[in-house]
């Protein structure tokens, strides 16, 4: 079952729990946690969104979701199933860092060029208690690491060189291909 839009508030860039580095998850099984973990999902795909961190929800835990797949927001999106990400941290980074196109729920209405690692290695431990390392590249290299600034107290427009990078959506739906 979705969440209706006014039924999943996203926190918007002003908001105090966006500034703040997550708090790390102790016990995954908790009622607590398993109900964030619900609500982002939902939130997520209500939203059109391809990730969320829980820190979005209002929620200062160290939980992002990867939810890539096409749609209008995102139409190049890459489809795959959802990916749920506790306490994750980057152990490995390429050195190739790439500017694209970047949105966010939190800051709606604009797009921005962000330089990103255009791969990293990343752990976390899964939904069943399990430690998993992977390799997230491209689109969902960027969905990571824009999810995973969320958790540090970060947002996208943090890391743009230039204000000069910073467009309204509007003008990059008509401009951008």
């Amino acid at each position: 079952m979705f969440f209706k839009k006014k039924e999943c508030p996203i926190a918007k860039l002003g908001e105090k729990v966006l500034r703040q580095k997550a708090k790390e998850v102790e016990n995954i099984n908790s009622k607590e946690i398993l109900t964030v973990i619900k609500k982002m999902l939902d939130c997520v795909k209500s939203s059109r969104g391809v990730g969320l961190a829980a820190p979005q929800i209002f929620e200062s835990y160290q939980i992002l979701i990867i939810s890539s797949h096409p749609n209008d927001r995102y139409p190049n999106a890459p489809l795959m199933e959802d990916e749920i990400l506790i306490n994750p941290k980057i152990i490995n980074k390429s050195e190739t860092i790439e500017k694209d196109w970047e949105g966010c729920l939190s800051i709606p209405g604009i797009r921005a060029l962000v330089p990103r690692h255009k791969t990293v290695e990343v752990e976390y431990t899964t939904l069943d208690g399990t430690k998993t390392q992977v390799v997230f590249e491209d689109f969902v290299a960027r969905i990571f690491q824009h999810e995973y600034d969320h958790l540090l107290g970060k947002v996208y427009i943090d890391r743009v060189e230039t204000p000069k990078d910073i467009i309204s959506e509007e003008v990059y739906f008509k401009t951008i291909k």
